[in-house]
């Protein structure tokens, strides 16, 4: 651990700019993966259709069409509305 001090004090000694430029890089790939924030967006993602339906009729042989768009069928989006 002292070597990493000396080398890190080394390093802000002779070239800080490289040194913050180099830790900006490390944070910005670390960041994501320990963030809270990842787990929601994913969850986000996979509720929000690539795609919006179009609105189709209900001729009474489709079960898991609504009949209406604001018909309540599909995933439901509790987790979001109790975040």
């Amino acid at each position: 651990m002292a070597k990493i001090g000396a080398f890190l004090k080394n390093a802000w000694n002779k070239e800080p700019v490289i040194l913050v430029s180099c830790t900006i890089g490390a944070l910005g790939m670390v960041l994501p993966f320990i963030s809270p924030f990842t787990k929601y967006s994913a969850m986000l993602n996979e509720a929000v259709p690539y795609q919006y339906p179009v609105p189709v009729r209900d001729d009474g042989n489709m079960p898991d069409v609504a009949s209406h768009p604001c018909d309540p069928i599909g995933n439901k989006l509790e987790w979001l509305k109790n975040f």
